[in-house]
Formats: C-alpha cells, structure tokens, sequence
C-alpha cells in the first residue's frame, strides 16, 4: 500500500481579486518547478479569472472569435474556450508516475466534478470522446427542431462549413439548454512535462454563457454550454460551490493510486 497522497490547496483570487491569466500561468510555472523538485506537494490552485480566451494547440483558426478579440495561445492540449466570472478554474499540479497515463487523470478530474454537481442535486456525465462534465440532452429525434428545419435538414449535420456565429441565436452555443441538446458544464485540458500535471478544469458556474458564442467552444459544433445556475434554475456561485468542489477533489485525487500508463 502506498503513503496516502497529500494534496495542497492554494487559492489565488476570487471576484474582485480575480487573478490574470498570464500571472496565474506563470504562478502555474512555478509551482510546477517546485512539485518536480519536490520542494511542495501537491498542489491544486484555485481562482477566477478576468474575461479571457485561451486557445490550445489543436486550435483552429475558424474557431477564434470572428471580431479579432485577443486570444492567449497556451500549451496545454484541447482547443479554444473561455475564462472568466462565475466559473471555478481549478490548476492541479500533481506529481505522476511516469509514463504519465493522461486519460486517467482526466477521468479522476471529471469523476470529482461530477460529485461535486451531484451535490448540488444536478446529475452530469461524460461524453463518449469529449473530455469534460457534460449534461445530456433528449435524443435526438426528440429535440425541437431548429428555426423550423426538420434534423435532416440541421445545417450543423450537413454543412462541414456552418458556423454558429453567423446564425443566429438559435444555434448559439449558450442556448442549448433551451435546444435540449448535450451541453458542457465543465471543461478539462491539461499539460503533462516531466511526470507532473498542469492545466486543468473550468466549471461553469454562474458565469454570463454568451461569451462563448464568440468562439467554436472546444471545436464543437453540435452542443453548447451550460452552468449550474442555469440547470438548477438558481443563482449558485463560485463561492457556494468552492468548498464542495475542493472537497470532491480531495477525496478523488488522494484516494487515487495512480499507474504509469501501459507502453
């Protein structure tokens, strides 16, 4: 039986005290410096950002936002999304058996927000494919149909080049809910150098959702987003689900006996 893992929490800033994107990333740095060496634990940091998009390597031109707003290019894997007020961002930097099993730490992040919307009495899952926390929608042959169009004519299925943006709000990423389609309610994308994780997750919330139909969400055409105040029907704030994801957290990634990934 190994020691039971030690995970630090670090909380960065909050609402007013929401900490900049390329300060966190280079606090991120550091810290992942100090993990390798073996100077700290583990170490998850907590924060909010300011209003903030950020592309990862897979990004796609046809996927940043058409009016030329700045986007952060960053290392981490996945593709484009957004930052910003109302969502948790969540950096675990965790030190992992090598060859780091990726996929792994990606389910035990994913398996913690799950509970974490569990509590709050929203069931959430995974998406065959799709990393992150998603709610599912109806079927699709029970889904209204969109601006009149029966599904065999949903431009998103048939045209490889429709872009949401230029379409209207009903085919915004923010109104999946009322589209009944799957919709992302925390987004994961992480960096692995030298056996130690960085990056991480973004769970929505109470944020303002339309930032997002600036952008091709992760690269997904064909769902949306969402947050906890919009599928709870409430207000639910960072500051109300912090302690509750904290708590997830430590009770997945502690109790996880992580493997190096089979070669």
């Amino acid at each position: 039986m190994s020691e039971p893992r030690e995970l630090r929490f670090v909380h960065l800033g909050f609402g007013a005290e929401a900490v900049e994107y390329q300060e966190a990333w280079q606090e991120q740095r550091r810290v992942h410096a100090a993990r390798f060496a073996d100077e700290v634990p583990d170490t998850c940091l907590l924060l909010e950002h300011p209003p903030v998009y950020t592309a990862g390597r897979r990004t796609e031109d046809s996927e940043r936002p058409l009016d030329g707003t700045p986007v952060v290019d960053v290392d981490r894997g996945g593709k484009i999304t957004w930052h910003g007020p109302g969502q948790l961002v969540g950096y675990p930097i965790l030190k992992l058996p090598r060859p780091v099993d990726v996929v792994a730490h990606v389910r035990r992040l994913e398996e913690a927000l799950i509970l974490t919307c569990a509590e709050f009495g929203l069931e959430t899952s995974r998406v065959e494919g799709r990393s992150g926390v998603w709610v599912l929608g109806d079927p699709v042959d029970q889904r209204p149909a969109l601006g009149g169009l029966s599904l065999d004519f949903d431009p998103r299925l048939q045209d490889e080049e429709f872009d949401p943006r230029l379409s209207g709000p009903e085919y915004a990423p923010s109104n999946a809910g009322q589209r009944r389609e799957d919709r992302k309610l925390a987004a994961i994308g992480i960096r692995v150098a030298k056996g130690v994780t960085m990056h991480g997750f973004a769970m929505n919330c109470d944020p303002d959702n339309t930032w997002f139909d600036r952008i091709v969400p992760c690269g997904i055409r064909d769902a949306g987003v969402t947050s906890l105040s919009n599928e709870l029907g409430r207000q639910v704030s960072v500051a109300e689900v912090l302690p509750v994801a904290e708590k997830h957290l430590r009770g997945v990634l502690e109790a996880a006996e992580p493997l190096p990934r089979a070669v």
